[in-house]
């Protein structure tokens, strides 16, 4: 089992050091998320957020997902040597 991730792992692309261009990409693709959040069938179950159309457990599911396509997005740009 060691052995395949250990094969997994190397195929990886080294992920670049953080910068401001990365942090840039993740918010951006959070915010965006967040605003497709709202179209969802049912954004308000659940504790209501003050500011913002969506409940608690939207919000928090949204920047999640926002974070794992903004991390997809920086390591596909990584991987065609962009960033």
């Amino acid at each position: 089992m060691l052995s395949n991730l250990m094969v997994a792992a190397a195929s990886v692309p080294a992920t670049p050091a953080w910068n401001p261009t990365v942090g840039i990409i993740i918010s951006v693709s959070s915010i965006v998320i967040l605003l497709l959040s709202t179209r969802i069938e049912k954004p308000l179950v659940g504790p209501k957020l003050p500011v913002l159309p969506v409940s608690v457990p939207t919000f928090i599911a949204a920047m999640a997902f926002g974070h794992i396509i903004g991390i997809g997005i920086v390591l596909g740009l990584t991987n065609i040597g962009r960033l």
